[in-house]
């Protein structure tokens, strides 16, 4: 920065942020700040000091492109409004495009097949969080769609598979299996499984034939707490 642009800030803070204790108990303004807080008043009044766009590359750019200066994709400019008056007119804007494909997508989304989970217990207390890290996969090749997920009530050393077909002319039987992992890993029969039981903490699709999941030894040692295990999907 220049000498004149310190002295510039300088004055400017001077002239505008002068304190005011005799106003402190009262609501209201303290400082002057009138062209900076115009753009944050939520009116709809053209501002008492707008812009000057002069020389503002931007609009120079617009003004002489044949092809953008009417183009319906460039969001107006409102020089004269508040930042608030333009942040509802986008609003409206963004509201106004969504509403048609809501519109159309609601209407055309049905329930193909309803499968009981689970059940809770009808208690005064709020429902707890059983359904954890669902992961969605769709196989394009075979128009399979695929759910993993885990139920922490049930047990969190099983994961679940969902498979529905996205072929509504094909007749492929819906299905939904849990895989239990437990001791699985264990290198005989005769360690101890209640010490070698695992968890799982997250689980994907590697690819459209491969689940790769992490698991969590229930009992921590040192250099055995976690698992990346890669399941055939057969």
């Amino acid at each position: 920065m220049t000498q004149k642009d310190i002295t510039f800030v300088a004055d400017f803070l001077t002239e505008h942020f002068n304190e005011a204790p005799e106003l402190y108990n009262r609501k209201g303004k303290y400082f002057n700040v009138e062209r900076v807080g115009q753009y944050l008043k939520d009116e709809d009044d053209d501002l008492v000091s707008p812009p000057n766009t002069e020389g503002n590359q931007w609009f120079n750019f617009l003004k002489n492109s044949t092809h953008l200066k009417e183009s319906p994709l460039l969001f107006p400019y409102y020089p004269e409004k508040s930042l608030h008056f333009v942040k509802r007119q986008m609003e409206g804007v963004i509201d106004q495009c969504l509403q048609k494909p809501a519109d159309v997508i609601g209407k055309s989304v049905h329930q193909a097949v309803c499968m009981s989970l689970y059940k809770i217990s009808q208690s005064e207390d709020s429902t707890p969080r059983l359904f954890k890290l669902p992961f969605l996969w769709n196989d394009k090749a075979s128009n399979i769609h695929y759910v993993l997920f885990t139920i922490l009530e049930n047990s969190i050393s099983r994961i679940y598979i969902l498979r529905r077909s996205t072929d509504t002319s094909r007749s492929v039987s819906n299905g939904i299996l849990a895989v239990e992992f437990g001791n699985f890993l264990n290198n005989s029969i005769s360690e101890n499984s209640d010490s070698r039981c695992y968890s799982c903490l997250d689980a994907h699709f590697y690819d459209d034939e491969t689940v790769t999941v992490v698991l969590k030894e229930s009992v921590e040692q040192e250099g055995k707490e976690r698992v990346l295990a890669q399941l055939p999907l057969s």
